[in-house]
C-alpha cells in the first residue's frame, strides 16, 4: 500500500469511538458473528492451566466475554476496557452478584494501567480498529507481566471482500475498512517485543437476502466505514443501486454472502525484558487500585 492509500485508509479515531457509542444499545442483538468468534477465542484458553490475578478484556464492548472470563477465573480481578462509554454502560447487564467485573473507559493505544500489572489480556475483534496495531501491541506488552498471556482475534484482508468489490464498481471512495494480513500481524507482535506468537486463520461466511440487510447489520454493531477516504456526503440512490447490482454477481442459492477472514493469535509477554517506556505526562494505575464509586 502506497502513502496515498495508507492515508485514505487511516481510521478516524474519534469517529470510531462515536460509532460504537451510538451502536451500544443495538450491538448485542446484531453481533451474532462476533459472539461466535469470542466463544472460539475463549475455548483457546482451555489448554492454559493457570490462575491469573488480573485479567484484561481489551475492547470489551457490552461485556459478554468479560462475564465469561470472570466465570472462568473466579478469583481474578477482571477488567472490561473499551473506547466507547455506551458499550460499558451496556456491560452492566452482564454483572451478577458472584460474577462482578470492573469497567474502565479508555483507548487501547494508551492504556491507563501500570507496567507489568496484568496476567492475561484477551481481545476479540478490537485490534482492527487500532491504526496502527503496533501501538496497541506495545501497550499490551507494557502492561503484561513477564510471561503473561495475550490471546486475540482480529479480521484479515478477505473480510467483506464482496462488499468491497461491489462498492468499487459504484464509485472511487473507501466504503470498507482495510484489514491487515496475518503475517503483518505477526510482524507487528514481534516489533512490539511480544514473544513466541502463534497465529492461524479461520474463514467464515454469513448470508443475507440483499446488500442493504448486510449494511444494516454493520451499522447496528457500529462497524461502518470510518476511514479518512470515506465519502463525506450521503450516498446517492444511483451509486447505491450500482453497488447493489454489482453485489448480485455473488448471489448463490438465493442469498448474498459476506465473507470474514478471522485471525486468531496467542503470544506471551516479554519475560526478562524491560517494559516499554510509559508515555510522558500520563497517569498509570495498577488494576488492583480500581474501585467502584463510593468505595474506599
Amino acid at each position: 500500500m502506497n502513502a496515498d492509500e495508507s492515508e485514505a485508509f487511516r481510521l478516524d479515531r474519534p469517529e470510531v469511538r462515536a460509532s460504537f457509542d451510538r451502536a451500544s444499545a443495538s450491538y448485542e442483538a446484531a453481533a451474532v458473528l462476533q459472539a461466535r468468534i469470542a466463544d472460539e477465542l475463549l475455548s483457546r484458553l482451555d489448554p492454559f492451566k493457570f490462575a491469573p490475578g488480573v485479567v484484561l478484556d481489551l475492547g470489551a464492548g457490552t461485556g459478554r466475554m468479560t462475564s465469561a472470563l470472570k466465570q472462568r477465573y473466579r478469583r481474578a480481578l477482571v477488567v472490561a476496557f473499551d473506547l466507547a462509554p455506551g458499550m460499558l454502560r451496556e456491560a452492566r447487564r452482564h454483572q451478577h452478584l458472584f460474577r462482578r467485573f470492573e469497567r474502565v473507559c479508555g483507548d487501547a493505544m494508551r492504556l491507563p494501567f501500570a507496567d507489568a500489572s496484568v496476567d492475561v489480556v484477551v481481545s476479540s475483534l478490537m485490534l482492527q480498529w487500532c491504526d496502527p496495531p503496533d501501538r496497541a501491541f506495545t501497550e499490551v506488552r507494557r502492561v503484561l507481566k513477564p510471561g503473561g498471556l495475550f490471546a486475540f482475534s482480529t479480521f484479515g484482508p478477505d473480510t467483506l471482500k464482496e462488499l468491497r468489490s461491489a462498492w468499487a464498481e459504484a464509485d472511487g471512495y473507501n466504503h470498507v475498512n482495510h484489514f491487515i494480513d496475518m503475517h503483518d500481524v505477526g510482524d507487528a507482535l514481534v516489533r512490539a517485543g511480544l514473544t513466541e506468537p502463534v497465529l492461524d486463520v479461520d474463514r467464515m461466511q454469513l448470508t443475507y437476502p440483499d446488500a442493504l440487510a448486510l449494511m444494516r447489520d454493520l451499522k447496528a454493531i457500529g462497524a461502518h466505514n470510518v476511514t479518512a477516504g470515506r465519502p463525506r456526503s450521503l450516498v446517492g440512490r444511483s451509486r447505491l443501486r450500482r453497488m447493489q447490482n454489482a453485489y448480485e454477481a455473488f448471489r448463490r442459492d438465493g442469498r448474498l454472502p459476506a465473507s470474514y477472514e478471522v485471525v486468531y493469535g496467542v503470544t506471551w509477554g516479554a519475560a526478562g525484558r524491560p517494559a516499554a517506556p510509559s508515555v510522558g505526562g500520563e497517569v498509570r494505575i495498577a488494576p488492583g487500585a480500581i474501585r467502584r464509586r463510593g468505595e474506599r
